[in-house]
């Protein structure tokens, strides 16, 4: 399930070194101590809950408000455990931009070393995005993620930490994930949402009242020629037809965004995947190389074009 969600200031700048090595230092005797007392799950567990994380960051000596604590602290932890990954039962796989999209290789090296089937590791790495694109695709609420961890043990047991920025109102927000107990990754996986942010025009699919909004995707997508017909309206702000019955102000914009969103080669290509993949289910159509944000948001337009 989905744990839990915090939202921060959005800061800049990079952990002082003298400040990390003492993080590294009291972040392997706090995991060790837990690891020793109550086993590589508790630990596991304990990540899962935002306000544990917090606390953990905060003792750690990181500014206990900023977005920095998130990957400080992840990057504090996992390099203290550098060497001690088998000892301690613990894995940790990925980290912040780039090093997040290594974190498919990273289960990988991991689950060879600890001799896991195919069955087993190919699991994990799917779990990994699919999380990935649950929260930023299916949750669209103006956070970016660039940071991802994913997290497990000898067992496969797991959790995943990740965090989103809002440059805009310069804030942050972490995602906490654990997969215990897990039933649906696509509809209503969080046990809650605390965030002092509102933001307008958000999108989550993954709320059961938007069940009938996935179906419908999956019936524009067999069909080519109305699925283009339809993302050719919604990018045709001046269609005199579209606006007849509008009076609109004569203001100049340099730039349009619904030809943004709309009038691109990526969300093109995306679109010619899913068209020639077919997927049977809306998790399959999601998980088609190249489907984002931007996919499922032309596709929940064309919806809401379409039907009521």
């Amino acid at each position: 399930m989905r744990t839990g969600i915090t939202t921060m200031t959005l800061d800049w700048g990079q952990c002082p070194p003298w400040l990390f090595e003492r993080m590294k230092r009291l972040a392997r005797v706090i995991v060790l101590a837990i690891v020793s007392e109550y086993g590589s799950y508790e630990f596991i567990r304990r990540l899962a809950d935002p306000v544990w994380f917090q606390s953990l960051g905060t003792l750690m000596a990181f500014d206990w408000n900023a977005s920095g604590l998130t990957v400080t602290t992840m990057a504090a932890v996992k390099e203290a455990l550098r060497g001690l990954e088998k000892d301690a039962d613990i894995f940790i796989c990925g980290g912040k931009g780039k090093t997040s999209r290594k974190t498919p290789e990273q289960i990988l090296y991991w689950s060879y070393d600890l001799g896991f089937d195919q069955k087993s590791y190919d699991k994990l790495i799917y779990t990994s995005k699919l999380i990935a694109k649950v929260d930023s695709a299916l949750i669209q609420d103006g956070f970016n993620l660039y940071h991802h961890n994913f997290i497990f043990n000898k067992k496969g047991q797991w959790a995943v930490v990740q965090q989103g920025m809002n440059t805009k109102i310069k804030r942050a927000r972490r995602y906490h994930w654990l997969g215990a107990n897990i039933k649906n990754f696509l509809e209503e996986p969080h046990s809650g949402i605390a965030s002092q942010i509102r933001l307008d025009a958000v999108v989550d699919l993954t709320h059961k009242k938007s069940a009938q909004n996935k179906k419908i995707q999956l019936v524009l997508v067999k069909n080519k020629k109305d699925l283009y017909h339809n993302l050719q309206i919604l990018s045709q702000p001046k269609n005199p037809y579209y606006f007849k019955i509008l009076n609109l102000p004569g203001i100049e914009f340099s730039h349009h965004p619904v030809e943004n969103e709309f009038l691109n080669p990526q969300l093109n290509k995306a679109i010619n995947k899913i068209i020639i993949n077919k997927p049977d289910s809306f998790e399959k159509l999601l998980m088609t190389v190249g489907v984002g944000a931007r996919t499922i948001r032309a596709l929940s337009r064309c919806r809401g074009y379409l039907w009521r």
